[in-house]
């Protein structure tokens, strides 16, 4: 990737001015180390030291049936370490920053994708789900977080810089994905470069929510394991009830409550979301349009 677009956060690292405006042009911002070995680590003892928050993972029918990735999803950030990342000051504040106003935590997610077995992720819109979810704005973000190396070889994420200003593509199911129309996805490649994130455990991508994206099966023999956060600004409360919530005050916390943090076991208060309790999951895919 070009650095156009790319920072290296430090300990008394500060948004530039000039980060917002690439945010609106590119659609996304590229933060290297925003969190460091000891806190990746940490998010890593979570999901390794007890079967807490891994007994919640799922898997969908893939589109190429000798892969399957593994999920997990949850509402609110709760108290654990995953939750302070999400609260942090240096993740939530960023966006904040970067919508320009209050948010809150829409969800949060691990992706897991083993090593040859990784399924990939289609072509898509994060709002392309979400506007069904009665959303009326796109005022809403993701931030990626690698736990381990992504590479092209391991299924790293790919975006199409600036195609966030398309606005919403219409979206059409494929199993348990929504994905975006092809025809106009390919005439977008024309105008907006293809991109591979290429990223090391850390780095953090922020993006919009139209930004579109999409990630390959993981033919390698390293694993690719990311941390996802997303958000949406407060004024944009969604509509209807759904299985991710409505405005929720965020309580925001300093960086460092996150080495400070020790409770890698109890998940209480996240919420976590799975097709066997909740059937709004996948069932909104089929009407999106």
């Amino acid at each position: 990737m070009q650095d156009h677009a790319e920072y290296e956060f430090t300990d008394n690292f500060k948004l530039p001015e000039k980060a917002i405006k690439d945010f609106e042009e590119y659609g996304y911002i590229l933060v290297r180390g925003l969190l460091d070995k000891e806190e990746i680590n940490k998010v890593l003892t979570v999901l390794q030291s007890s079967d807490a928050m891994m007994k919640e993972n799922y898997e969908f029918e893939e589109v190429n049936k000798d892969k399957k990735t593994q999920r997990i999803i949850w509402s609110h950030p709760g108290s654990d370490v995953t939750g302070m990342v999400a609260r942090s000051e240096k993740v939530a504040g960023t966006c904040e920053q970067l919508l320009g106003g209050e948010v809150y935590h829409y969800h949060g997610k691990m992706i897991l994708k083993g090593a040859q077995k990784g399924a990939r992720h289609l072509w898509h819109q994060d709002y392309g789900y979400w506007y069904n979810n009665g959303c009326l704005f796109p005022d809403m973000m993701t931030v990626f977080i690698p736990l381990d190396p992504c590479k092209k070889e391991n299924g790293c994420l790919q975006i199409l810089e600036g195609s966030h200003k398309c606005g919403r593509i219409d979206h059409h199911p494929v199993l348990k994905q929504a994905e975006a129309d092809l025809q106009r996805v390919e005439e977008v490649k024309k105008t907006c470069p293809h991109k591979f994130v290429e990223m090391n455990p850390g780095d953090a991508l922020f993006f919009h929510c139209n930004l579109l994206h999409h990630s390959s099966d993981n033919d390698s023999n390293m694993r690719r394991w990311v941390y996802i956060c997303t958000y949406n600004k407060a004024s944009n409360d969604p509509v209807i009830d759904h299985h991710h919530p409505r405005y929720t005050p965020l309580v925001k916390v300093p960086n460092s409550t996150i080495k400070e943090c020790t409770n890698f076991t109890d998940m209480s208060g996240k919420e976590f979301i799975h097709p066997n309790r909740n059937a709004s999951l996948t069932s909104h895919i089929q009407i999106v349009h």
